[in-house]
């Protein structure tokens, strides 16, 4: 009589089994990078970043005139906002360097708000100083419990930045920079996203392996992380005061 054939090792296609071993492995995550802009916080609202400046110049704007101070600059290119429609070239080498160096930070984005006359003196140095302080930017309503959850469960935390001044002064303020554990800001590394070397200096603060580290932000940029060996998530960027999907994070970083 013929030998009987060994049963089959490959599971059933609709087993569990098969289900969990088709399924790529993941190391467990030990450390979260986040974006700052558009990830853990907003700039303010168009019209009020323009009535606030302008009220620092002494000036009172009527909302209407401010409505449509704020299009054009939002035309010409804000800090934490949109990217201008042009740059002009006096200004395309303080633009490229701009997240590299405080100075060219400050004089790209003063330079671009001076392409829009406003008719106030001081108006472009005003509009530019409210993104340095806390009251111009609005967390998302989810970042602070998603940062303490992290926290709670001892995942480490990195704030990676594209950026030409320092964010630890916002973090402060809002009663955050316990929940983080290392800021890496391009202008005080000298690498920015998507290049991986950022990424890889953030792992290096926290001491953790970019391969048990999630890299969370809004924009391709924040992508790179992959080419350092993080694992990415993508999130869409909400309107000041609106969450974000931040909780998405805890699914990805704390075991079930």
């Amino acid at each position: 009589m013929p030998d009987q054939p060994e049963p089959s090792q490959t599971p059933d296609p609709g087993s569990a089994d098969a289900d969990t071993r088709s399924r790529p492995s993941r190391r467990p995550v030990k450390a979260v990078l986040f974006d700052f802009h558009g990830t853990l916080a907003q700039v303010e609202e168009p019209r009020e970043w323009v009535l606030k400046a302008a009220a620092a110049c002494g000036v009172t704007l009527d909302p209407i005139r401010a409505t449509s101070l704020a299009d054009r600059l939002l035309t010409a290119g804000r800090a934490g906002g949109p990217l201008p429609a042009r740059v002009p070239a006096r200004l395309a080498e303080l633009w490229s360097a701009r997240d590299l160096y405080p100075h060219a930070h400050r004089g790209a984005y003063t330079g671009l708000a001076e392409t829009v006359a406003a008719g106030i003196d001081g108006f472009a140095d005003a509009l530019y100083e409210r993104v340095l302080v806390p009251e111009g930017w609005v967390p998302y309503p989810d970042t602070a419990p998603t940062l303490t959850a992290l926290r709670e469960a001892g995942v480490r935390v990195a704030v990676v930045s594209n950026i030409g001044f320092d964010l630890r002064p916002m973090f402060d303020t809002w009663q955050l920079s316990d929940l983080v554990d290392a800021f890496t800001l391009s202008y005080e590394v000298g690498r920015c996203k998507p290049d991986p070397g950022i990424f890889l200096r953030a792992c290096g603060m926290l001491g953790v392996d970019p391969e048990q580290t999630l890299m969370v932000g809004d924009t391709p940029a924040d992508a790179g992380a992959a080419a350092a060996g993080c694992a990415v998530l993508v999130l869409p960027a909400a309107d000041p005061g609106r969450e974000n999907g931040l909780g998405a994070v805890l699914d990805l970083a704390l075991p079930a």
